[in-house]
């Protein structure tokens, strides 16, 4: 009787965890932004008392989709992918789509605005999940795994003309991922992964602007005050944190030094204020929520279960490692958040709800 409880209570340290990063990722935001939030919009709570609302959302959300069994959700997948493709294509329409900083990725219809391709890598791992779920004794062939691709492709290509890279990247490594995990064999694989590897460097030599960051990501001081700029800024600031940081509050390159200290390049913010030890815990945080994730996964009793538990796993452990490489100049500069952290409510209530999935799956039911 007890253990059936426990299957029933599902990985409640899971959510606290969850809920735990989101407030933390409110305090940061309004140490990274207060100054300016100030000078900009004369509210230093400006950024924080949005991100606030994004995390109250977000637990009403995740805590909604736990009572949901996540079985049903099999029959919102086709639907989810067809509204997924018309948020995103509704980004090129004058007048609907945002534009900022030369990029086309948002909606907005008078305050409200949102971020089709952050719902769009949600959508697509429940389509995995579903169909690979269904048509588990076809995996095998490369006609098998044909409308996953197809569909992989389509997503990418809508969110690579914003341009966005980083969740093109993103939704690239989970459909492999995905169907890597579907169980095909690694014939099938490979003729998938050598198109998609050939892919990425002629992605970048397409784009000018993403030439120049590769190239501020190989020397950054060659460009100091353009391409390279940010990636320098991000450096001091870890360089200036050292063991235990300069003290919450302390930054000093979130005064304007450091663009994006709110959003992109958070983290920056964390490991000046709080060093290096700081920075190990935050990833401890995060490795215990990938860790959750593999453990709901693998404890699955049935293959939709398993495949969307390891879908929203990767897409979380994805978005994180490659925030973190770009912080640190591991990887060429790329947008991309860092969830339930960076200042961007889309992002906020989405990643909180998929975790209230994961929890559901955790519950077996």
């Amino acid at each position: 009787m007890n253990l059936i409880n426990k299957r029933k209570a599902g990985d409640v340290p899971l959510l606290i965890c969850v809920t735990f990063l989101a407030v933390f990722g409110c305090v940061m935001i309004y140490s990274a932004s207060y100054y300016v939030g100030q000078v900009q919009y004369g509210d230093k709570f400006y950024f924080v008392k949005k991100q606030l609302i994004g995390v109250i959302l977000g637990v009403a959300a995740m805590i909604g989709v736990t009572f949901l069994p996540y079985k049903k959700l099999k029959k919102f997948a086709v639907p989810s992918l067809i509204v997924s493709i018309i948020l995103l294509a509704l980004v090129f329409i004058p007048g609907v789509g945002i534009t900022n900083y030369g990029a086309t990725r948002w909606i907005g219809f008078g305050s409200f605005t949102m971020q089709p391709s952050e719902i769009a890598k949600y959508s697509f791992a429940l389509f995995c999940a579903a169909y690979f779920a269904k048509n588990y004794k076809k995996v095998k062939t490369f006609k098998g795994v044909l409308p996953v691709l197809c569909v992989g492709i389509i997503f990418c290509l809508l969110i690579i003309v914003e341009p966005n890279m980083s969740i093109t990247m993103c939704v690239g490594i989970l459909m492999l991922g995905e169907i890597y995990l579907s169980g095909t064999n690694l014939k099938t694989f490979a003729i998938i992964l050598i198109p998609f590897l050939i892919a990425v460097p002629l992605l970048i030599i397409l784009e000018p602007y993403r030439l120049q960051r590769l190239s501020a990501f190989i020397d950054p001081w060659v460009s100091p005050k353009g391409e390279g700029y940010q990636l320098i800024q991000s450096l001091y600031a870890l360089g200036n944190g050292g063991i235990f940081g300069v003290g919450l509050f302390n930054s000093t390159q979130k005064y304007r030094f450091l663009p994006f200290a709110e959003s992109d390049f958070i983290l920056s913010i964390i490991g000046e204020e709080l060093g290096f030890f700081g920075i190990i815990c935050f990833f401890a945080c995060c490795l215990f929520i990938i860790w959750r994730g593999i453990k709901i996964a693998r404890n699955s009793k049935n293959r939709f279960g398993y495949l969307l538990a390891a879908g929203i796993t990767m897409v979380y452990g994805i978005q994180v490692a490659v925030n973190a490489l770009v912080v640190s100049g591991t990887i060429p500069p790329t947008g991309l958040p860092l969830p339930l952290i960076s200042s961007g409510n889309t992002s906020l209530i989405i990643t909180m709800a998929s975790m209230g999935v994961l929890y559901n799956v955790s519950k077996g039911e």
